[in-house]
């Protein structure tokens, strides 16, 4: 007899135990590890759904009745057992619940209805074709069938779109050509391609010595025997050293062995260039998957890769469990982006997943970045990763941008209130009259940051999170926590003053400044709020890359990875934003976001500037990125992480608890903090105290951060808490962990 282990998948999702169920014989071929099942569950015996995580000729439950499995979901995608084995170490590194990590590791979950395409051919009867034939030129109302056949002798196997077309008939007139058996139908599985997979195919580039050296080493590595283990590869590579070609001779060399490949990139706002280099490689072998494709476009991607038509899945965290039967190669681009960190249950981070399923495929992880995270170059310099750097631009007659730092305290000084220095203004107006293109960075939508009373001071904040409205143009105020939208009010909320007004800056203001202080020139903006729609960042990258417009104005979405030959000027106008934040990666974030956006600007031929405007000109983040110095800003940082035993110095982690209820929030931060001070009393705490957003969509949060140089302690603390939640708290406490290393 046999067993499966099957995790109940109930609406409440607080049950995380299996339960073990006969398999009757009548379902014994249809399931495997991952299968998606109905069981009978409760007293009353309801018919709920689960999958199968485990089958076992032993039974658990012995001298007890043992219930069967109803049915096998057919609608639905199975599990393959490697990514069930992967959800469950998941569910033991991060918390949250089986249910939610198998949930993770299946993007596609729901079955979506296959498209069909309809072809055409003779039948092999040519007798019974020529009889056709004759009949029909015989009649006057039969033309139509004639011109079919005479099509079809001339090329047999034409698509329907093609013959409908061509012949200009109708599917009445193959329907009934159909019935005579002088031709048949053929239908095959057509997938739904997005339409950035369309383009010509291009042959390899020429690599240069430094890419070949790093490509011939990695290959060396991933040819290795099973039995000896890969190290993950760590690729520093300055900006426009040339990664992405090194990343497309290594997945060449993964799919000669008939093997696969998974490239993760961060953005959305990445897919359409990245895909489209890929693309004219590989061609359809390519699969690519983003949150603006539809549930068929989504469904067809993973598909193709199931049955082996794609062998390249490139998309961001959740391209990661893309069910390839066997993988090679793991690449994670711009290894460095916070993209990668999971905000939702379970808090998993990609990079440490690619590690642990690499290891299950025996497969190889190369991680890449101008500007690599701290946790990963401290890796690579103690010998966990393997490191190797691209030193130089791909491109021979590309160098990196001249860079301007420009103290914009002395700016007001010298009485220039614009929020354009003389620098920029001057070199602005120098590129627009060579009709050569530039790049504003400003890591802020909308038009005010905040809108607040000059008579209370009180800003206008959102009533369900505890931040303040951003004033868009139209003069409507958004939260962009939880979408809360008003008209901009009469007067203040809190005083009734009519003396209220927008501060700071916002990327639809910059827009129009820029249009105000330049007439006739052309720009687009791309931020969160013009890409909303299913093509947005398509079409902005691809109307800027052909040249319909002379200034792009953005968000952090234009600084990383976009390579447009003819932007000779990268301005960032407020490079302080990100660097006086409450997170102690301030300046690691600083110094990437500034690094990547400097590293836009002259990728081609011609020369380019870079102009950092700045309240700390003097900040090393903003100092080593000027010079494009990697190392300068790694050994500064260090030192602030040793003084501080912050991460890679010791690993921590984030415990977040919420409710709705603001005493039950504060008791359950409070027992967390008793129980790691009694049982771990070495432990560093930090807090608790509330988090920075203290309450969002009228939930309270409240934060502890507990510190140890030993992550297996961490585990341990982490399953205590969890153990004391479920005894004292139930479901009217939520619990997140969030693990750093």
């Amino acid at each position: 007899m046999r067993y499966a282990n099957v995790i109940v998948d109930i609406s409440a999702g607080q049950l995380d135990r299996c339960f073990q169920y006969r398999i009757p014989p009548s379902l014994a071929s249809q399931v495997q590890i991952g299968t998606p099942v109905y069981v009978p569950f409760g007293r009353g015996n309801r018919r709920t759904r689960g999958y199968i995580v485990e089958l076992t000729d032993r039974q658990d439950y012995a001298g007890c009745e043992m219930k069967e499995l109803s049915e096998v979901i057919q609608t639905e995608v199975a599990v393959e057992d490697q990514l069930v084995q992967l959800a469950v170490w998941m569910k033991q590194r991060y918390g949250s619940t089986l249910n939610q990590c198998l949930k993770t590791v299946m993007p596609v979950k729901e079955k979506v209805r296959t498209v069909q395409k309809r072809f055409y051919e003779l039948s092999p009867d040519q007798s019974l074709v020529e009889q056709v034939l004759t009949q029909a030129r015989k009649r006057s109302n039969s033309q139509g069938r004639v011109r079919v056949l005479e099509a079809l002798q001339m090329q047999d196997h034409q698509s329907e779109e093609q013959l409908l077309q061509s012949q200009q008939v109708g599917k009445s007139v193959l329907k009934g050509l159909v019935a005579t058996g002088a031709i048949r139908e053929v239908c095959t599985q057509s997938f739904r391609t997005p339409s950035v997979l369309q383009g010509e195919g291009a042959k390899p580039v020429r690599l240069n010595d430094q890419q070949k050296l790093v490509v011939e080493e990695i290959t060396a590595r991933m040819d290795r025997p099973v039995d000896q283990p890969k190290k993950p590869c760590l690729i520093h590579g300055i900006t426009g050293s040339g990664k992405t070609e090194v990343y497309m001779e290594l997945i060449a060399h993964v799919l000669a062995q008939g093997r696969q490949a998974i490239v993760l990139i961060p953005e959305i706002a990445l897919t359409y260039q990245t895909v489209m280099r890929f693309y004219r490689r590989f061609g359809d072998q390519v699969a690519t998957i983003h949150s603006r494709l539809s549930a068929g476009e989504r469904f067809d991607q993973f598909e193709r890769a199931r049955q082996g038509v794609a062998s390249v899945m490139i998309g961001p965290r959740s391209a990661l469990f893309t069910p390839f039967p066997d993988l090679g190669l793991i690449v994670i681009d711009e290894e460095h982006e916070s993209a990668y960190k999971s905000e939702t249950m379970p808090r998993y981070h990609a990079r440490e997943v690619a590690v642990k399923r690499a290891e299950m495929a025996q497969a190889m992880l190369v991680l890449g970045s101008a500007t690599p995270s701290m946790e990963s170059y401290h890796r690579a310099i103690s010998g966990t990763y393997e490191l190797y750097c691209l030193t130089r631009r791909a491109s021979k007659d590309s160098i990196l941008a001249t860079t301007h730092v420009v103290d914009m305290r002395k700016e007001l000084e010298a009485g220039n209130r614009s929020i354009f220095s003389g620098t920029l203004q001057t070199l602005m107006e120098d590129r627009l009259a060579r009709k050569e293109q530039i790049l504003l960075f400003l890591n802020r939508r909308g038009y005010n940051s905040v809108v607040s009373c000059r008579s209370c001071g009180e800003p206008i904040q959102c009533p369900h999170c505890d931040v303040a409205l951003t004033a868009h143009i139209g003069w409507r105020l958004t939260c962009h926590y939880c979408g809360y939208s008003i008209p901009m009010p009469k007067s203040c909320p809190a005083c009734g003053s009519p003396y209220i007004s927008g501060f700071g800056l916002g990327t639809e203001k910059v827009q129009m400044l820029v249009e105000k202080q330049f007439p006739g020139v052309r720009t687009l903006r791309m931020d969160m709020d013009t890409t909303s729609r299913k093509e947005g960042h398509q079409d902005i990258l691809s109307r800027f890359g052909a040249g319909e417009a002379d200034i792009l104005i953005g968000t952090q979405m234009i600084v990383k990875g976009h390579d447009f030959p003819n932007v000779t000027l990268m301005g960032i106008l407020a490079a302080d934003m990100s660097l006086h934040s409450s997170n102690y990666m301030a300046s690691e974030r600083t110094f990437q976001l500034l690094t990547q956006a400097a590293g836009r600007a002259g990728r081609g031929s011609k020369a380019g500037d870079v102009v950092i405007q700045t309240y700390s000109p003097d900040h090393y983040s903003i100092q080593a990125a000027a010079r494009q110095d990697y190392g300068a800003f790694y050994g500064e940082e260090m030192k602030f992480r040793q003084l501080m035993q912050y991460p890679p110095v010791m690993g921590m982690m984030a415990i977040l608890v919420t409710s709705a209820e603001e005493t039950l929030a504060e008791a359950a931060i409070q027992a967390d903090a008793s129980l790691i001070a009694e049982g771990y009393p070495m432990l560093q705490q930090i807090g608790p105290t509330a988090a920075p957003v203290s309450r969002m969509k009228d939930i309270y949060r409240k934060l502890l951060y507990v510190k140890s140089p030993e992550h297996e302690i961490l585990l341990e603390v982490k399953q205590r808490i969890e153990r004391l939640h479920q005894e004292l708290y139930s479901e009217k406490v939520q619990l997140i962990f969030d693990l750093c290393e």
